[in-house]
């Protein structure tokens, strides 16, 4: 199993790649040195007679001082016999040169080539002798015959050497890639070992510091591990005070459901209206346990996409006058005072139910923190992105530092809370992945001591 493990690591695939990669170029060059090398020598070799030759027939210099310079310059041997059969040899002495050295082979062809008079290709020259292989060629320059004789012996060698040493080098390849391996995997593998080791760690609430290495991926990598590190602390607090607020929100109307209860059956079941009064406020904290149980399914269903919106279009206006005359009766008993500011038709396209849902937690969180005029006005206005809902109060207003967290689970300004409609602290949140899922613009103004307007904007077809 270890082995298994070790083969699908890092260190062990780093080597197997390096040593892949550092044999196969050896390989490219071998092929390179053997097969095509000689070749592109041979066709570098006369391309080189070939400048010689057009040199020297074209040139007005002396042949014998231009064969002399160019004889040195392209490291090749030049007979030039004149026309009194006098000949004149350039660089015969260099090594491999078969020139004027009593090579029966190339005398041979010299002499051919003197007594036929016809200009000829290269004589391709192997000399059993010294084991060498040569290029010669003849032409006629004026009245003269110019004989250039190239060696390729050297290329030979050279290639030959290289064969002979090649194990060498794949050997010396090999133990250079299995260092160069285990430094490189050591580099990158052991941050990543650390790291993983003190992400097992992360469920466990410690401070973790990952570490960091001059890798850029390894260090975006320990950079985005501390900034989970940091929304897991944050979602871990945010859910103790969701359960620390929803227990307490729980706790006392099932507290006081409980006491009227118990006073009804042991007292004012002798007194009708004593009952009544009872019962209503069972009633009414019964209605806040069941606001509190939808708000929390409400948010759940949105936020794992459960809800499918249904998309249509329809008269805003409209949906908002029928949401606001069922809070008439806060009106008249309560004497809250809704001010509209509408166009007379507003056809928008969204999901009718969910909009309005986004109204109603508006509205009653507007009402929950209004000032003492219980002022809260609602605008309906077309502008250059779509159509603003802004729902306002007259209240504290809220803090510039608070403003980022309003719209987290649970979050309440308890201090300005006035209690007036049951809150479970999850209206922002639902108005929140309600409008995000539409993808529509919303957030919040706010002025401590004047309260705050909410907004949002439906985007226009």
């Amino acid at each position: 199993m270890n082995i298994k493990k070790k083969c699908r690591g890092i260190e062990f695939k780093t080597l197997v790649s390096i040593l892949f990669f550092n044999i196969g170029i050896i390989l490219i060059i071998w092929i390179c040195e053997v097969v095509v090398f000689n070749s592109y020598y041979k066709s570098y070799k006369l391309e080189k007679v070939n400048e010689i030759v057009r040199e020297l027939n074209t040139s007005k210099e002396d042949i014998y001082v231009l064969s002399e310079n160019l004889a040195y310059e392209n490291e090749v041997c030049i007979k030039v016999i004149n026309e009194h059969g006098v000949d004149y040899n350039f660089n015969t002495m260099q090594n491999g040169c078969l020139l004027n050295k009593n090579n029966k082979v190339v005398d041979d062809k010299i002499k051919s080539y003197l007594t036929s008079g016809e200009l000829s290709d290269y004589y391709k020259i192997f000399n059993k002798e010294t084991n060498t292989k040569g290029l010669l060629y003849a032409f006629k320059s004026g009245n003269k015959n110019v004989f250039i004789y190239t060696n390729l012996q050297n290329i030979n060698r050279y290639v030959k050497l290289f064969k002979s040493q090649i194990v060498y080098f794949i050997v010396l390849i090999i133990l250079c890639s299995i260092f160069i391996s285990f430094y490189i995997a050591n580099k990158v593998t052991k941050p990543i070992r650390e790291i993983n080791t003190k992400v097992k760690k992360l469920g466990m609430g410690e401070d973790i510091t990952f570490p960091k290495n001059g890798v850029n991926e390894i260090d975006e990598l320990s950079e985005t591990l501390e900034d989970v590190q940091k929304e897991l602390k944050k979602n871990d607090e945010v859910k103790r005070d969701l359960i620390a607020n929803v227990s307490h929100d729980l706790k006392t109307p099932l507290t006081m459901i409980k006491a009227y209860a118990e006073m009804i059956k042991d007292i004012s079941y002798k007194d009708q209206d004593k009952m009544n009064e009872h019962l209503d406020i069972i009633m009414e904290e019964s209605d806040r346990l069941t606001t509190l149980v939808n708000d929390v399914l409400e948010l759940s269903k949105v936020q794992n996409n459960v809800y499918n919106y249904n998309y249509v279009e329809y008269d805003l206006v409209k949906e908002i006058k029928k949401i606001i005359k069922r809070y008439s009766v806060m009106e008249s008993l309560e004497s809250y005072n809704f001010i509209l500011d509408l166009p007379k038709k507003c056809l928008v396209t969204a999901d009718k139910d969910k909009i309005n849902q986004v109204i109603y937690n508006l509205l009653n969180n507007a009402i929950n923190y209004t000032g003492k005029d219980k002022v809260v006005k609602i605008i309906l206005k077309e502008v250059e992105l779509g159509y603003l809902v802004e729902v306002s109060d007259t209240g504290k207003g809220i803090k510039k530092e608070e403003i980022p967290y309003i719209w987290d689970k649970y979050y309440k300004n308890e201090k300005n809370h006035t209690r007036s409609v049951v809150s479970t602290g999850l209206g922002l949140s639902i108005v929140k992945e309600i409008l995000s899922k539409h993808n529509f613009k919303y957030g919040v103004n706010s002025e401590v001591g004047k309260g705050s307007t909410f907004y949002f904007i439906i985007n226009k077809n």
